[in-house]
């Protein structure tokens, strides 16, 4: 039996269009928390996102530039090989990238907003072609210190011999008081290159910040 081309569906396209919709959906949830405001870290129920639990993380700022992943979801460990969670969130990224994540999270924690950062991933043997994105959004603890973000990681492409490592692409910031004027910020190109907390669990599934003057945030400060 023969099918006409555009009668065919990509699975790769429609695996893609899955992931991305898990990371819209947890962005999602934290504007449903977020009210203008930053969220707290207690507010978050893992049950209002339960489908995209293995994508989803908690990370805790621990020195300036620097976080930690205290929660993280099953698509982070499958990526590393190993359980993720209580590791730097830099360990994700190839070492030539770990300077531009400390500058993001430098802003970030500084300005709290939403950073969303564009990557592919380190091939080799064994290592196909990867690409995918992630988003931060702030959380205050409970003693009301922003030093936690919700994230969402998704990746796009086989994962294949772990550890799969990423490299960045693109970074933008969009402030929190931008927000609503702003829901999909422009991106800048680059070019070149544990702790558990109980009430949120994923579902299981059967150094110093460095300046690079080739990076610049884009942060909309438009009226």
């Amino acid at each position: 039996m023969f099918f006409e081309k555009s009668n065919l569906v990509s699975m790769t396209d429609r695996s893609k269009a899955r992931q991305t919709a898990s990371l819209k959906r947890i962005e999602a949830y934290w504007h449903s928390l977020s009210d203008g405001k930053i969220p707290l870290r207690s507010k978050v129920d893992p049950k209002c996102i339960e489908a995209d639990l293995e994508y989803a993380f908690i990370a805790e700022q621990i020195a300036p530039g620097m976080a930690k992943l205290r929660v993280a979801g099953s698509h982070l460990n499958d990526l590393m090989g190993i359980e993720t969670s209580g590791m730097p969130l830099s360990a994700l990224l190839a070492p030539a990238a770990r300077p531009l994540l400390s500058d993001a999270l430098i802003r970030f924690f500084r300005e709290p907003g939403i950073t969303r950062i564009h990557f592919d991933g380190e091939q080799g043997i064994g290592k196909p072609a990867l690409s995918g994105e992630a988003v931060l959004a702030p959380l205050c603890s409970d003693t009301g210190d922003f030093d936690r973000a919700l994230g969402g990681l998704v990746t796009y492409g086989k994962v294949g011999r772990t550890p799969r490592r990423m490299t960045i692409t693109s970074l933008s910031h969009v402030p929190l008081d931008r927000l609503d004027k702003h829901q999909t910020p422009q991106k800048t190109q680059i070019s070149g290159f544990a702790e558990p907390v109980s009430s949120f669990q994923p579902a299981p599934k059967t150094d110093g910040p460095s300046k690079h003057p080739y990076l610049r945030l884009i942060v909309s400060n438009d009226d």
